[in-house]
């Protein structure tokens, strides 16, 4: 059986990359096709693989500004020559699912959500940009928004990462999705009873991961902070931040280690689509209190592996902190490692097996 992997682009080593990974390894003679990939930025596991790029791989700049041919991606999948393969397993955050497969092949999506910028997401990203982008992107969204909906129907089965892009899934897709959480390499965040009494939030520093709540509530209350992650918003976050906050920026992954095992808590403000991080907190049995909504819903447990608080702001997430506190001794490390170990890698590859079973049953 001939395989296709289907990724929206492949120039980094984040959530979707890590999926992709994982896929590889069920996969490994199986052929990738993207959008743009870019050799240098990826993990090792891709270097010799057989990956197939759309005509977008050879615009200009396409491996640093690849989202502003976002309108011409839908017709460059498309293009791509799928026949020949038996099974397609493509992964959707930008459009990746709207590949023609051949007649008799089976198409599995893993969804990490349907298009942000044009659905859930559309009415922030309008407010945040220039004018120029204000005026003529609503005519794209149309566009893409149809083609999306459509090219739904081109997929026999799928699979969301969360029950929140289940929701979605259902709503703008009008297709069912079976749940199946994203891979979490639990084993590289070892157990730790180490505390060393403050708090972490680690996040790429960009609007909607609500880093300036996290600053602000933890600055009101003169409780220690680590911040790890770096952005746009930085220059801001460091304008405001107290006396007891220390922003580090970017750090490697030793030294991200190391906060993971040495925080009392870990704190996550985001609507996520899932949401690793916290997963890789609670590796290490670290109590994690997160806003309750979206992923979080899936990975924090109230009362084993954390805490939720009810809204973006620095009140709300103060009252948790105050409320885990008083009640810290609750947690046991080794129950929240526990929860952890259920979206470990492992146990992905098990459930992607036998969904795609079930498919070419």
């Amino acid at each position: 059986m001939r395989i296709a992997l289907v990724h929206y682009w492949l120039v980094g080593d984040r959530g979707g990359e890590k999926v992709l990974k994982a896929l590889y390894e069920m996969y490994p003679g199986a052929t990738i096709f993207t959008h743009v990939f870019d050799k240098d930025a990826v993990n090792p596991v891709f270097e010799n693989a057989d990956v197939r790029t759309s005509f977008v791989q050879n615009l200009p700049f396409a491996r640093s500004k690849y989202p502003v041919y976002l309108p011409v991606m839908p017709m460059a999948l498309e293009g791509l020559d799928l026949q020949d393969f038996d099974l397609v397993i493509s992964t959707e955050s930008g459009p990746a699912k709207g590949i023609i497969p051949a007649p008799h092949a089976r198409h599995f999506c893993y969804v990490h959500s349907p298009m942000r910028y044009v659905w859930n997401m559309y009415a922030d990203s309008m407010r945040r940009s220039n004018p120029i982008v204000r005026t003529l992107f609503p005519l794209v969204a149309n566009y893409l928004r149809t083609w999306d909906v459509v090219s739904a129907a081109r997929v026999d089965a799928f699979a969301a990462n969360s029950h929140a892009v289940k929701a979605r899934i259902a709503r703008y897709w009008r297709r069912d999705a079976e749940v199946i959480a994203p891979p979490v390499s639990v084993q590289d965040f070892p157990l730790t009873p180490q505390n060393e009494g403050f708090y972490l939030y680690v996040s790429e520093l960009v609007d909607y991961k609500r880093a300036d709540i996290v600053i602000d509530a933890f600055t009101a209350a003169k409780r220690p902070l680590a911040v790890i992650g770096d952005g746009p918003q930085m220059r801001d976050l460091r304008s405001r931040a107290g006396a007891n906050v220390k922003l580090l920026g970017r750090v490697d992954f030793a030294t991200l280690r190391a906060h993971y095992a040495a925080c009392r808590a870990f704190v996550f403000a985001a609507e996520e689509d899932f949401g690793i991080v916290p997963v890789e907190a609670m590796a290490c049995g670290k109590p994690v209190i997160a806003y309750g909504k979206g992923g979080a819903l899936d990975t924090v447990k109230p009362g084993v592996s954390g805490m939720l608080f009810p809204e973006q702001t620095p009140q709300s997430l103060n009252e948790a902190v105050a409320a885990f506190e008083a009640n810290a001794g609750a947690f046991d490390p080794h129950a929240i490692r526990a929860h952890a170990e259920t979206f470990d890698v492992p146990v992905f590859k098990a459930k992607m097996a036998a969904a795609i079973a079930r498919l070419m049953d």
